[in-house]
């Protein structure tokens, strides 16, 4: 039996329902990130954030910048994020936060970026973004894997050198307690 199109009750399509759950996910894990006080339960919310950005990316047609966002991203920069979060000694965060005393100029920037984006969103032909983002993604890929492998793969090495590094520096003598 083959799936309709649009989903029966809600009456859109399910492009947009997982639109709207992949951002609803990247939303919650994003407030998560900055609210929760166990700073390794932040780094497990930044990287379902990430995962939901990469879903967020194959709904929209990028399945290129999704590879990408889960190779760099969720491969190598969360888990940079969380061997350093490990280097730490306190896991727990100070009693009063840097960014709680930053509070109402946050405020203000992230109302103003909200009205930037609108103003954008609003103004944005997205029927011609469309075609003009789809070739603009095999144009990145086809310089990425033919005309820059050599660069990519000396980053690859790099990020493996630092994950190494990471793991060297985390490692504790001989039974040591953390």
């Amino acid at each position: 039996m083959p799936i309709p199109s649009t989903i029966p009750i809600i009456g859109g399509t399910w492009d947009d329902l997982l639109f709207v759950l992949f951002a609803a996910i990247l939303l919650v894990a994003g407030l998560l990130v900055v609210t929760m006080r166990d700073i390794i339960r932040c780094g497990l919310a930044m990287i379902v954030c990430f995962g939901a950005l990469a879903g967020i990316y194959v709904v929209l047609g990028a399945p290129l910048v999704a590879g990408a966002q889960v190779l760099v991203y969720i491969g190598a920069i969360s888990v940079l994020v969380l061997f350093a979060i490990m280097l730490t000694e306190n896991k727990a965060a100070p009693a009063r936060l840097v960014f709680q005393t930053q509070a109402r100029p946050a405020a203000i920037a992230s109302i103003v970026l909200a009205a930037i984006i609108a103003l954008t969103v609003s103004a944005t032909d997205w029927g011609s973004l469309a075609t003009r983002v789809r070739s603009a993604t095999e144009d990145v890929a086809r310089a990425l894997f033919a005309s820059f492998t050599l660069p990519f793969e000396i980053v690859s090495v790099l990020l493996l050198a630092a994950v190494i590094g990471g793991i060297f520096l985390a490692r504790r003598e001989g039974g040591e307690r953390p």
